[in-house]
């Protein structure tokens, strides 16, 4: 049974100097990925002609995007503001949970994503069939059971762990294997569940990007006309782009806590993977791409006569 109820984030320094940059760094930060991923959101549902496959996963990209910022950043706001580091152990285990939620259901969307994509260019006569919208409803479904699943067994494993002194994170949230690490009880289990299901819902997920990427570039190398070949992979360039950002930057933070010793180190990388991803994809999609451009400028244009 554990003997406490809380935990101590120790955020990503101790220098009291940095806290109000840190401070105002990740409430930009935060705004601009809510901002950002509602823009998206609203753009792709205001506008008839992104009422697609694609941009259905994209609405809910973003939305998994906002929810994961929201379970990790306004609490670290929130210590650095009352200048404590205190979380409830209930609060911690509720972060852990919510993180490995919209962190699957991120790694699934993507993974349908480039599907739809291998769809739409391999098959371009059946793709109304094939991505029909009951079939991505059911693949978003999909995505948010497996991934709420997978969060629950986990969190139901740290809940048999017993706590006993030194609830230090060395973190600006709680993150499942650090807070594993602090367990003063047998952890075998859970970091055999952490390996077996990382394989599994991490893997295959990525397995399914690659086969469909394989497929989508021979292809397109097959087409005739080197504008086809364009038009085609342009098609794929943003989703191509978040998938390289999103499993880059876990890449990364995997790296950097194998070579490094240092927890504090390890923390700062892990806002790559936490932090940047769920910021960037908006750009990603606005800036590289035609139909969300002109869906936006529409937005800007009838907003105006709203006033």
């Amino acid at each position: 049974m554990s003997l406490f109820s809380e935990f101590l984030l120790l955020g990503l320094t101790d220098d009291l100097a940095l806290q109000p940059l840190i401070f105002s760094l990740f409430l930009f930060m935060y705004l601009v990925t809510i901002l950002g991923n509602l823009l998206i959101v609203l753009v792709v549902s205001s506008d008839s002609h992104l009422h697609t496959p694609m941009y259905f996963f994209l609405s809910n990209l973003s939305l998994a995007d906002i929810c994961i910022s929201t379970t990790t950043i306004p609490q670290m706001l929130v210590n650095i503001q009352r200048k404590r580091k205190a979380i409830s152990y209930t609060g911690c285990l509720s972060q852990v949970c919510f993180v490995l939620i919209f962190a699957g259901l991120e790694n699934f969307l993507l993974a349908a994503m480039a599907y739809d994509r291998y769809a739409a260019i391999c098959h371009p006569l059946r793709y109304t069939a094939i991505m029909n919208p009951c079939l991505c409803v059911l693949l978003v479904l999909f995505s948010f059971s497996i991934s709420t699943v997978d969060a629950l067994l986990h969190s139901l494993m740290v809940l048999r762990l017993s706590f006993c002194t030194d609830l230090e994170v060395p973190h600006f949230f709680c993150e499942l294997d650090q807070v594993i690490m602090l367990a003063c009880s047998d952890t075998l289990i859970n970091n055999i569940l952490i390996y077996v299901t990382a394989g599994i819902f991490a893997g295959v997920p990525l397995f399914g990007i690659i086969f469909s990427y394989i497929h989508i570039v021979s292809s397109v190398l097959q087409m005739p006309s080197s504008g086809g070949m364009y038009k085609a992979f342009s098609t794929c360039g943003s989703h191509l782009s978040v998938v390289s950002l999103f499993y880059g930057t876990i890449f990364v933070v995997y790296i950097s806590s194998a070579v490094t010793d240092s927890h504090r180190n390890a923390a700062v990388a892990s806002v790559l993977y936490s932090v940047v991803p769920q910021m960037l994809n908006p750009f990603i999609y606005s800036l590289r791409n035609r139909d969300m451009k002109e869906a936006l400028r529409k937005l800007m244009g009838r907003i105006p006569s709203l006033l």
